[in-house]
């Protein structure tokens, strides 16, 4: 069988995936989510199957697997051995370009990379829209890393019904998103816990409730550069994921001293007339989004607070690709 390799690209979504429907496993999300590929934060991985292996090997950034990362992406190829109608092991090797684990979704791109790379190795000719569905098996995050650009994931009950497409292209909008680093260390508590406990949450009805006006409000200002428009959904849809944590049974605090000055930063620089917005994932790190002509002001004050350690600098890029470098 072919060796293939594939790379993919986090994403950080506009509105948030937070909650699931019907069964777990097929990670169903309970409304739709839009978001941007980022063009710094890459995931390349190089899949094999042999028949010399007994099982699954996989390594992470030069260091072997453990066993529950292992067991993850093992889980993710029975669906594709299943489809190719093999029972091959396959050896894994997957190279991140960023934190691991830090609420950047690096599930995104490692499981968007996966399953294009392994259907590919495995002998599959699957569509786009197949490729998505598939790669949200592995993570729901990871189904928008496989179009191009400015992607749409659709809410379903059914796990065909549920798949992501591109609603506009990387160049039809030049927004910037800068990742401050306030901690690139693995959050202790991952995403798919904090999914199982979402409906705890006195909140959350009152989140799905608004989350379709949100989409329609943030859609329409990408679609027509509607900066203003865009950020404040941003902001107002972020908070609500995290008020929704926050208030979840275990509570999931995820942002910490040096968020909460990020968001203090960007405000304050709205204030002074640098357009600028923010919004965070699963985790403590702020994406800021802004435009290129604010881009040296925004940089300026992100890296005058002492929490900060990096800054990723992303533009829109496109989606999943196979690429001829092999890891091993």
């Amino acid at each position: 069988m072919s060796k293939i390799t594939a790379i993919a690209l986090s994403n950080i979504a506009f509105t948030k995936y937070w909650g699931k429907q019907g069964n777990e496993k097929l990670n169903l999300p309970n409304n739709n989510t839009i978001s941007m590929n980022l063009s710094a934060c890459k995931t390349t991985t190089t899949v094999e199957f042999s028949e010399n292996l007994k099982k699954d090997f996989l390594k992470i950034n030069s260091k072997i697997a453990i066993e529950k990362e292992l067991k993850r992406v093992s889980e993710h190829l029975d669906y594709i051995r299943k489809l190719a109608g093999i029972d091959l092991r396959a050896k894994v090797v997957s190279e991140n370009s960023f934190p691991k684990g830090a609420g950047i979704a690096s599930s995104a791109s490692a499981h968007a990379a996966l399953a294009l790379a392994a259907s590919k190795a495995a002998g599959l000719n699957l569509s786009e829209r197949e490729l998505t569905c598939l790669a949200r098996l592995g993570s729901g995050s990871a189904s928008r890393s496989i179009p191009d650009g400015f992607v749409e994931w659709v809410a379903a009950d059914k796990h065909e019904d549920s798949y992501a497409y591109s609603i506009a292209g990387p160049k039809h909008w030049k927004l910037l998103d800068l990742i401050a680093i306030v901690s690139a260390g693995e959050k202790k508590v991952g995403s798919t816990e904090g999914h199982s406990i979402a409906n705890t949450s006195p909140l959350y009805s009152a989140r799905l409730q608004h989350i379709k006006k949100h989409n329609d409000i943030l859609r329409k200002a990408l679609l027509e550069k509607d900066f203003k428009s865009f950020g404040r959904v941003l902001e107002k849809d972020a908070l609500s994921m995290h008020a929704v944590m926050m208030t979840s049974y275990p509570s999931l605090r995820y942002l910490n001293g040096g968020s909460l000055k990020l968001m203090g930063a960007v405000e304050d620089m709205r204030t002074a007339g640098i357009e600028a917005y923010y919004t965070f994932d699963a985790g403590p790190n702020a994406h800021i989004i802004t435009l290129p002509e604010f881009k040296a002001e925004v940089l300026k004050h992100i890296k005058k607070i002492r929490e900060v350690k990096s800054i990723i600098e992303n533009e829109p890029c496109e989606g999943a690709r196979i690429t001829n470098k092999h890891l091993f």
